[in-house]
């Protein structure tokens, strides 16, 4: 299985970001999986944003929750990640990760990690 995310590198304070996380080699409905999206800002720590499940239910960082929608495309096999009223400090490297578990920002907790995809919040 791979993941490959993609989405604007640049994005303006107050704005919604859309990202998208395109899974090749398996199916995002595959029993009992979980797409998890997570984040790691310059020299901080990877954070748990949400999740969906293969039943299509969704599952947030309470941290985040207000500002953060998963969803999913199955025909396209695609998770999809919006935030909205974007800050600086979103500026991250964004990660689709799959596997049996959510809310672990560890990637051994997952069995599919992507390679990320860089946004910076500026005006």
């Amino acid at each position: 299985v791979q993941l490959q995310e993609s989405g604007p590198g640049l994005v303006k304070p107050s704005q919604t970001l859309s990202l998208t996380c395109t899974v090749s080699g398996g199916s995002i409905t595959t029993n009992y999986y979980y797409w998890s999206w997570i984040r790691q800002p310059p020299g901080k720590g990877l954070e748990w944003m949400g999740a969906i499940a293969y039943s299509g239910s969704t599952y947030y960082s309470p941290s985040l929750k207000s500002r953060t929608s998963i969803s999913r495309d199955n025909a396209k096999n695609g998770v999809y990640l919006q935030m909205n009223s974007l800050k600086p400090e979103d500026t991250a490297v964004y990660v689709c990760a799959a596997g049996q578990t959510y809310g672990s920002s560890r990637p051994s907790s997952y069995n599919y990690w992507g390679q990320g995809t860089q946004v910076t919040v500026s005006s």
